[in-house]
């Protein structure tokens, strides 16, 4: 796939700051970077959301991988992987998000973690009352509230690059275990980053 928007020129000190954190720039900053206000924005945004602490970081990485795997955006599998890596989350578990299902290294919280960014990023959503009462029970409301906004959250940004063609940047290749291919309906495993 190609980029479906040209990327944007960014100023000097983002382009050395953005490098310097990640060892490049992200696509989806130099293709939002043709709205300026808006890229703005969406760099509080991110900050603000990743400041957020009612949950813990490896569920919300995992929600993150799931709701890119169901969707398709290999540019968040490969940057996500790569940062609950940075996080110090266990890569082996990491790895295996794309096909949750029939790998044994996930709780059954992370399962059921996993299973609501999936039912949240149906269309339409498929959360069901047992699945919400039993993450409120384990969870808490303030936690399940913040999972909630931090799923959407994640099929915002996902679903922006895919349409804007963004594709994986090799952010993952960096990572000791390889990610996980998703099982496709079939049964075949389809790459993911």
């Amino acid at each position: 796939m190609t980029l479906r928007v040209p990327k944007a020129e960014l100023p000097a000190e983002l382009r050395t700051a953005l490098t310097e954190q990640l060892g490049a720039v992200p696509e989806p900053v130099e293709v939002l970077w043709n709205n300026p206000k808006l890229a703005e924005a969406s760099q509080y945004h991110s900050a603000q959301v990743a400041g957020w602490d009612a949950v813990d970081a490896s569920l919300k990485s995992f929600a993150h991988m799931a709701v890119a795997a169901q969707v398709g955006c290999s540019w968040c599998l490969d940057i996500n992987y790569f940062l609950a890596l940075d996080q110090r989350l266990d890569p082996a578990k990491a790895s295996q998000v794309p096909r949750w299902r029939d790998a044994d290294v996930f709780t059954p919280l992370e399962r059921e973690v996993l299973e609501y960014a999936e039912a949240m990023t149906n269309t339409p959503t498929t959360v069901t009352d047992e699945l919400a009462a039993s993450l409120l029970e384990q969870l808490g409301a303030p936690a399940l509230v913040e999972l909630n906004a931090y799923i959407g959250y994640a099929n915002m940004a996902a679903r922006c690059n895919t349409a804007h063609g963004i594709t994986s940047q090799g952010y993952s290749d960096a990572c000791e275990i390889p990610l996980a291919a998703r099982p496709s309906a079939s049964g075949s495993t389809a790459p993911t980053a």
